[in-house]
């Protein structure tokens, strides 16, 4: 028999944190709220566990086991899952790369980033001669 709830209870967005963080890294008790949100609730439980599925197989380098993981979400009544899968099988030989190869694009994106920045910066007015020596000389 489950005890009663002592106090409102948390926010989704908690929630949410709970099933992203890894769970060897919560606090007893949040972990002990989480379990009893996910016993209460199957549907949270089935999609905490394809996240946890997900991070790991991503962590661990394990791209061959994206369609198992698939065929796992599929056969879930979990809408939104399935629609994160439809999108994954849109792009399956680069979604399989990210999952199986140590390279990241992460570093060239902050790069892109800071250029747009500095060229949303000129209002479109500055030409390419002053967006250079922006780029190249810094703040």
């Amino acid at each position: 028999m489950s005890r009663p709830r002592l106090g409102p209870a948390p926010k989704s967005r908690r929630v949410v944190r709970w099933i992203m963080t890894n769970p060897q890294h919560l606090a007893a008790a949040d972990a002990a709220e989480l379990k009893e949100i996910r016993t209460a609730c199957p549907h949270l439980d089935a999609a905490a566990r394809h996240v946890h599925d997900f991070a790991e197989m991503l962590h661990d380098l394990r791209g061959d086991q994206l369609p198992d993981w698939m065929e796992r979400v599929l056969a879930d009544d979990l809408p939104a899952l399935h629609s994160l899968v439809s999108g994954l099988r849109r792009d399956f030989d680069a979604v399989t790369a990210g999952l199986s190869t140590p390279w990241s694009s992460g570093q060239v994106e902050g790069h892109v980033t800071h250029v747009e920045l500095i060229e949303r910066m000129g209002y479109g007015r500055a030409n390419l001669d002053l967006l250079r020596q922006r780029i190249l000389l810094g703040p």
